[in-house]
């Protein structure tokens, strides 16, 4: 039975999985994102970027899988950053940098890019390897001072790309989104699934398989 491993400890891709189908095993990467982009330098692309951090977890993830599960699995690895006047951000992990960034982005459209990295992982090892990006408009509402307070006092926009969610509290200051949802959730499903294809894994295979 091919497993299914997501190299992420974010509960909101795992909900998506699991709400479309599939129970992953879930193993996190010990990738230093900071020093990843500090040596990438100015020069890659934004989608080049994520789609780098995305390959960078996955791969790490793979050289750590129990055998039973590398016998026979697909890892996917993921990132998201929000794109907005030209600036790449991630996630702000302090309330003042979460405070700031929403100052400047309500009442705005930025997007939010995400890369992903699928390995199909044959006896031990990596057979074939795709790698994909989405982009999505968001288009931001625009909450007052007090109501921006109040968000990033709950503590969740600090550990989330763009310092939003879709899918959270962040949703009553979303006004739109034009693009794939899930993946700004932060794994996109139809991307996914056509990375799927690409290895010769039908998603509808992977459904309802036990963790």
């Amino acid at each position: 039975m091919t497993r299914f491993v997501l190299a992420s400890a974010s509960p909101a891709r795992r909900k998506v999985l699991d709400a479309a189908g599939i129970s992953p095993v879930v193993s996190v990467s010990d990738v230093d994102e900071d020093a990843l982009l500090a040596q990438a330098g100015s020069a890659p692309s934004p989608s080049d970027i994520v789609t780098m951090l995305a390959r960078a977890k996955a791969i790490d993830v793979a050289g750590r899988l129990d055998a039973d599960i590398a016998a026979d699995s697909v890892l996917i690895g993921c990132d998201s950053m929000l794109l907005r006047d030209g600036v790449l951000t991630g996630k702000p992990h302090s309330a003042q940098v979460a405070l700031a960034q929403w100052a400047q982005m309500r009442g705005t459209e930025a997007q939010l890019i995400t890369g992903h990295c699928l390995l199909r992982l044959t006896d031990g090892e990596v057979v074939a390897a795709e790698t994909g990006c989405v982009a999505t408009t968001i288009r931001f509402s625009s909450p007052t001072d007090d109501q921006i307070a109040a968000y990033v006092g709950t503590g969740e926009p600090l550990q989330v790309a763009g310092a939003f969610t879709l899918d959270g509290l962040g949703g009553w200051f979303i006004d739109g989104i034009d693009g794939d949802p899930s993946s700004v959730i932060g794994i996109s499903l139809p991307l996914v699934r056509a990375l799927l294809d690409r290895v010769g894994v039908s998603v509808t295979d992977l459904w309802s398989q036990p963790a």
